[in-house]
C-alpha cells in the first residue's frame, strides 16, 4: 500500500468508525488531516519503507482549543533517548512532556489507536 492509499483509508476509518468525534477528513501527498468536532484536528505523516512505517507522526493539534498537543512519533531526537521505547515516543500534552509510545507499527492500526485515544480524552473532558 502506498502512502496516498494509506491516507485515503485512514480518512475513511476516521469518518466512518469515529463519526461521533470527527467532522471530516482529507489528505494530499504529504499528510492526512482529520477535523474533530471540538475544533481541533489530527494530522498523520507517514514515511514508508515497505509495509512498515519507517518514520511517522500522529499529531493532535489542540493549541487553539486548550494549548495542548499530543503526538506519537519516531524521530530519533537524542534528547528523548531516555525513553524506554526510543526512538518511539509520545508528546503528552506538550512538546517537552515526553513518555513511552506504544502505538502500533502498522499505519491503519496506529490511526485507530490514536483516534480511540482522542475519543476517550474527549468523552472524559480531559483533552
Amino acid at each position: 500500500m502506498n502512502r496516498r492509499d494509506a491516507y485515503r483509508l485512514i480518512c475513511r476509518i476516521a469518518e466512518t468508525s469515529f463519526a461521533d468525534i470527527v467532522n471530516g477528513a482529507g489528505f494530499n501527498d504529504d499528510y492526512a488531516r482529520i477535523f474533530l468536532k471540538d475544533g481541533s484536528f489530527l494530522e498523520v505523516w507517514l514515511y514508508r519503507n515497505g509495509s512498515l512505517m519507517e518514520r511517522y507522526a500522529f499529531h493532535w493539534e489542540r493549541t487553539s482549543v486548550d494549548g495542548k498537543i499530543f503526538r506519537h512519533d519516531n524521530m530519533p531526537h537524542a534528547k528523548w533517548g531516555r525513553v524506554e521505547t526510543f526512538p518511539k515516543h509520545f508528546h503528552q500534552g506538550a512538546e517537552w512532556n515526553v513518555v513511552e509510545s506504544h502505538i502500533p507499527e502498522e499505519p491503519l492500526s496506529a490511526a485507530e489507536y490514536f483516534l480511540n485515544f482522542a475519543r476517550i480524552k474527549l468523552r472524559k473532558g480531559e483533552a
